[in-house]
């Protein structure tokens, strides 16, 4: 065989497995949103935590129609007139969980405890005629985990009820129904592949159990942990992870924050009704947050239309009020893009402060970190008094800047609660120097 064989031979197999793929996607496509339909069946006007419990159970009851109703079709087929008490068993169990999604209509639990008793009533029925090795006690065992799922650990009494019951309903399946009690004689081929089957089912259902409880947990840790990283520093997530009781707070020699007022934006806000100016907030902040990540500091917290970010903080770094200078520039530089492409009159103002700072967790159910210190008063201050579209910042400031940054001297201003305090206009970076070799 030439390479050009081989070549040939391997593209054919690779076309053949991707025609198979596609095949699968189509077949799968369509039981995907058959069983998304049925999954979604009484459940509209529940909350949606409910709303995945009733769709477990939904999915579920659906499964048990199918299986049984295929079971009964089978047994009917055998021609065996014996195994017909069998099939009006399993039918009558496929035409009462067909109506379990029909359930939620009355009550989130109606359709769960409808499953339960037609399952536990039709598990009896069928250990009278197999025995008890006919596999069917042995799916009593699934009632220690489903109760979890279909209705929730908080109705303890309720599920502990239904466990209870599911073991005592396996002894006397067990102890009263032995194999020369059963009904039906079954060759032992028979009785051998129930087993099986009852086997495979107990271990499916109730892995899938345990597998749906976990997921439910991680998914819930994972929005958690969402949430709080979009309020709090990822540090500070990290160590709230490892110590959840531990009260934070730290003291920082060195750090800097930010204020930003939007000027004019109170005005706007007047003629543009209430869906423009939350559409317009929204996009000024969304791209702040993003220059805040751009720049690597902590955005704190927005009042109105004030933005306050610090840097710094939690994770101390060296360059903070650099880094902060240049979120300014941008920042201005951001609200006039913006205005122009809405075409409305819209500026901002901004003051930024250095030094030593805390900064901590405060409250209990909607907390929220925070920094306080002279430099976060001061930096309010700044912004106040500062002009529509400057940033004004403090002599801290000025001593980290100068080298690096364009600044003009603004003069002494009068900062309440400080006095009299000298003040810079920053006005834009410096171009980096080009020393010549000797």
């Amino acid at each position: 065989m030439t390479i050009a064989d081989r070549d040939n031979q391997r593209g054919g197999q690779r076309s053949w497995l991707q025609g198979c793929v596609v095949l699968l996607k189509q077949i799968v496509r369509p039981v995907k949103a058959m069983f998304g339909a049925i999954a979604c069946i009484g459940i509209k006007d529940y909350p949606p935590d409910t709303q995945r419990r009733l769709k477990i159970v939904n999915v579920f009851s659906f499964l048990v129609v199918v299986t049984t109703f295929i079971y009964a079709i089978q047994l009917w087929m055998s021609g065996d007139e014996t195994m017909m008490p069998v099939v009006f068993i399993n039918l009558a169990l496929a035409v009462i969980l067909s109506f379990v999604p029909l359930m939620h209509r009355f009550n989130e639990m109606a359709g769960g405890l409808l499953l339960v008793i037609a399952e536990f009533s039709a598990l009896i029925g069928f250990t009278s005629y197999f025995g008890r090795l006919g596999g069917a006690p042995l799916q009593y065992v699934v009632a220690a985990a489903a109760p979890f799922v279909i209705f929730e650990a908080r109705r303890f009494w309720l599920v502990f009820v239904i466990v209870v019951t599911a073991l005592v309903l396996h002894l006397i399946a067990w102890f009263q129904f032995p194999m020369e009690a059963a009904r039906l004689h079954a060759d032992q081929k028979v009785i051998d592949s129930l087993y099986v089957q009852g086997a495979i089912t107990t271990f499916g259902l109730i892995a899938a159990c345990v597998y749906y409880a976990f997921g439910l947990v991680e998914t819930a840790k994972a929005e958690t942990e969402t949430v709080l990283r979009n309020i709090l520093p990822d540090a500070i997530v990290e160590r709230l992870k490892m110590a959840p009781g531990q009260t934070i707070a730290d003291g920082f020699s060195e750090a800097s924050v930010l204020f930003a007022d939007i000027s004019g934006f109170v005005r706007l806000a007047r003629g543009l009704g209430p869906e423009k100016t939350v559409a317009l907030l929204n996009r000024l902040v969304t791209a702040f947050d993003e220059l805040a990540q751009q720049h690597g500091v902590e955005k704190i917290k927005t009042i109105g239309d004030a933005y306050m970010v610090a840097s710094g903080v939690p994770v101390p770094r060296p360059d903070h009020a650099q880094a902060l200078a240049a979120m300014a520039l941008d920042l201005v530089a951001t609200v006039r893009t913006i205005a122009a492409d809405e075409n409305i009159d819209l500026n901002v103002r901004i003051g930024i402060a250095a030094g030593p700072m805390t900064a901590g967790i405060i409250g209990k159910n909607k907390f929220s970190y925070d920094v306080w210190g002279d430099p976060v008063n001061m930096a309010s201050r700044l912004e106040q008094s500062s002009e529509v579209g400057r940033i004004t910042i403090c002599p801290t400031c000025y001593a980290a800047l100068k080298e690096s940054f364009i600044l003009r001297p603004r003069g002494l201003i009068d900062i309440k609660g400080v006095g009299k305090q000298e003040a810079w206009f920053l006005d834009g970076r410096r171009e980096p120097s080009l020393t010549l070799p000797v």
